[in-house]
């Protein structure tokens, strides 16, 4: 098996329930690409079950800290890190199925080992932390029939038959499993699959370009508009008496873990209600339009300079990844522009001129056309889309491009 890549082909699998997503992976092999596929079931374990997983998930944050530390040591003493054989022979005996063991000393070395790539390649970057109860939230079982078995219910070695809530069948060869336990105490089975996509005929509708933005999360080409539901803002009343709760607490106490449970509850409800909504939009969109040119924004990088929170509740990478695996089923394909220039550019004329992040109107001095700004982005992104240019996805080529926006960087270029 090779490296991952980002993305083979621009129309990306969907499943036909849009509440309950799916995420895709392209692993690159030698003999070409195949799809990977994740489902994500809810599970309900027993009390003791529960408590034999929660002891699993210490043991794997014990076997962790113990297998970093030791990187530590090796480096300081030998000038170099101890071999991933090294450190699964140190896994063994941590009382965790051998499976998982071995999985956690494949995860500490890959992270050891893209700290130092960082590193050389000049890049920032931290050396990986030792880990709390609170952040070892999955135990990872990588091979379908040893430690774990789906049917009914699902066997998962040591702790037995677990009640799960399958919404979905799973039609391809399971790969690995993931349990995973959320801040709310929610425990979640994720499945790794083989997928092969199969490709539909377009569905004969428009084309369209695709403008994001806060003030109104999507601007299409055609004029359409979709609001931006500011969900965080919804429950910032709610989420601060939480919190000052949460603070007024002892630490420790049961009081406090009671309270830290309601703010995980609170915060998850938000995330819920932002994915139902994404899902929805996309949803909607990749049914309506055959071609749907959107920018490729770096979202992460943005949200680390301005505008972090709303950036983040917006959405905008979500509803990115949405469209990408729904588009194949509904027979859109969806295409990723360079959106630089795109608010500067006039869509008529082609002038371009800088454009106040205040202004929502963009005038053109030469040929004095007059329309929204994000209107004017989007005509430009689906020009960009479909001429072929070397910034656009038309050509066939699969590269990213990652870029900056003018509209969320009030002291940047774009």
């Amino acid at each position: 098996m090779g490296t991952a890549v980002q993305r083979s082909n621009p129309r990306l699998k969907s499943h036909r329930n849009h509440r309950h997503p799916t995420q895709l992976m392209f692993i690159c092999g030698d003999d070409g690409i195949f799809h990977m596929k994740a489902y994500r079931y809810r599970i309900y374990p027993g009390k003791a079950q529960e408590k034999q997983m929660q002891t699993s998930l210490f043991l794997a944050k014990e076997l962790w800290n113990s297998l970093l530390e030791h990187c530590k040591a090796f480096y300081n003493d030998f000038g170099k890190f101890p071999t991933r054989g090294a450190l699964q022979i140190m896994a063994k005996d941590s009382g965790l199925h051998s499976q998982v063991s071995q999985e956690v000393a494949h995860r500490v070395e890959q992270a050891v080992w893209r700290y130092a790539k960082l590193r050389k390649t000049g890049k920032k970057a931290g050396f990986p932390r030792f880990k709390s109860i609170d952040r070892m939230k999955s135990l990872h079982y990588p091979q379908y029939g040893n430690g774990f078995l789906l049917g009914r219910k699902l066997r998962v070695t040591p702790f037995g038959e677990i009640n799960i809530r399958k919404h979905r069948e799973i039609k391809s060869a399971i790969k690995t499993l993931s349990l995973k336990r959320e801040a709310s105490g929610k425990w979640f089975a994720c499945f790794c699959v083989d997928d092969t996509p199969v490709l539909k005929a377009p569905n004969g509708k428009p084309r369209v370009g695709m403008d994001l933005g806060l003030k109104t999360l999507v601007t299409l080409s055609d004029g359409s508009k979709i609001g931006n539901p500011r969900h965080l803002q919804k429950h910032a009343e709610r989420l601060a008496a939480l919190q000052r709760h949460f603070s007024g607490k002892r630490k420790g106490s049961q009081n406090r873990k009671r309270m830290k449970r309601k703010v995980a509850i609170a915060y998850e409800k938000i995330k819920n209600t932002r994915t139902d909504f994404l899902h929805k939009v996309s949803h909607s969109l990749v049914n309506s339009y055959s071609f749907i040119a959107l920018e490729n924004l770096a979202s992460q990088e943005m949200a680390e300079r301005n505008f972090g929170k709303q950036i983040n509740d917006a959405g905008w990478g979500e509803l990115a990844g949405m469209l990408r695996y729904k588009a194949e089923s509904a027979g859109c394909e969806v295409v990723f522009v360079n959106p630089k220039d795109t608010t500067k550019t006039c869509c008529m004329c082609k002038n371009r001129k800088d454009v106040p992040l205040a202004e929502r109107a963009y005038l053109c001095d030469v040929c004095g056309s007059l329309m929204d700004r994000d209107l004017n982005a989007a005509h430009n992104m689906l020009a960009k889309a479909t001429a072929g240019t070397a910034e656009s996805k038309a050509c066939g080529d699969g590269i990213a491009i990652p870029s900056l926006k003018q509209d969320a960087l009030p002291f940047g270029a774009g």
